[in-house]
């Protein structure tokens, strides 16, 4: 009852899309969900400036969209010292560099992070990869006010989704990210209309950047755990677990792969 409770409050479902008076708004972004974000603001003739990343070949290019609608960008770290106009609203979707403090305080709080876990679990980095090797049945994603520490600030919107025991990494990220910007609207109007957010509350975990375990199989590890792991580190064109140098893609494999070893 109380997970409900926070999700009807932080859905916020009378939302106005205040938005569509112009606003000056500064897009830090990457990928597929940066591309999206700026297609959705662009709609609204709003003044944007891209901060993005240089993309990899099999990523769908930020900068490239941007080019095309004639939208500036650059690949600098967003700081003060660099900001195209004061802005009224900083969006940071799949954004890969920590927001300083005098940039957040130039838009007077109203800048929002989407990261794809359930917050406050799950802060930082490889998010859904490490929800999958904890075998976590429900994923999900959160738009929440940036502030001065890392995925604290109180949320605008959560929710979570179903995860079945097929799905690998790939297909969860991308399953995420779609339904997520499904809201990317209603969460831009609610920083807009003022809408203060919920605080964080429950048990809270943090991760580093980078591969979990170094991309390696620990034999040590029970079946269950082994199978989420090799599940986890399925999202081309990154390798797949590692087992004694050799990529393991089923749990078959690995079985087939360690026997063998304890032969030897």
């Amino acid at each position: 009852m109380e997970e409900l409770i926070l999700h009807e409050v932080v859905s916020y479902q009378d939302y106005r899309f205040n938005f569509k008076i112009m606003k000056k708004i500064l897009l830090c972004g990457y990928d597929w969900a940066g591309c999206k974000a700026l297609e959705l603001l662009n709609k609204n003739k709003n003044q944007i400036y891209v901060y993005t990343h240089p993309d990899r070949p099999h990523d769908p290019s930020l900068w490239q969209y941007a080019s095309e609608l004639k939208i500036p960008y650059t690949f600098e770290k967003v700081q003060e010292a660099n900001l195209p106009f004061k802005p009224d609203l900083i969006c940071s979707v799949y954004y890969r560099y920590i927001i300083e403090e005098a940039v957040i305080a130039k838009c007077k709080g109203k800048i929002f992070n989407l990261h794809p876990s359930l917050l406050p679990m799950y802060r930082g980095a490889s998010s859904i990869t490490n929800a999958l090797i904890n075998g976590d049945k429900k994923i999900g994603y959160t738009f929440h006010y940036i502030d001065k520490n890392i995925d604290t600030g109180k949320i605008i919107f959560q929710d979570a989704l179903e995860v079945s025991d097929y799905e690998t990494q790939l297909n969860i990220y991308q399953k995420v990210m779609f339904t997520a910007m499904q809201h990317f609207n209603e969460v831009v109007d609610q920083v807009i209309d003022g809408f203060i957010g919920i605080e964080q509350l429950g048990k809270s975990s943090y991760y580093n950047r980078g591969v979990p375990n170094e991309g390696q199989i620990n034999p040590m590890w029970n079946k269950e755990k082994v199978k989420n792991y090799i599940r986890a580190m399925k999202h081309p064109p990154y390798k797949l677990a590692q087992f004694n140098d050799q990529e393991i893609s089923n749990i078959e494999e690995f079985n087939s792969l360690y026997n063998k070893s304890k032969k030897k």
